[in-house]
């Protein structure tokens, strides 16, 4: 993955609790985009206009940890607004090779 392999599993846990988080609370059509820049960018896209919320699960509680998950594993997060929905995305910040 454009030589990212250190970001591999980070970047599959954090895609994988964006989508759910789409899947779950967002509507259809959805979309997945990986950027590569300065910084490796996850954005998932769906047409609804509800705003995500983090939350700190307790541990009794069997959900609610997805955002929390990528808000620690991610540099940065947050969500726009467009016309026809919103994007959820996570920055990932990567390492110069030695």
């Amino acid at each position: 993955m454009w030589g990212l392999n250190d970001l591999l599993f980070t970047t599959q846990l954090i895609v994988s609790e964006l989508v759910t988080n789409a899947i779950r609370y967002g509507r259809p059509p959805m979309d997945l985009r990986l950027i590569r820049h300065d910084v490796l960018v996850c954005e998932v896209t769906d047409s609804s206009s509800t705003q995500p919320r983090l939350r700190r699960a307790r541990t009794t509680d069997e959900g609610g940890r997805g955002l929390f998950l990528v808000a620690q594993l991610g540099g940065r997060w947050g969500c726009r607004h467009g016309q026809n929905g919103k994007t959820i995305w996570s920055e990932q910040v990567i390492q110069d090779s030695p």
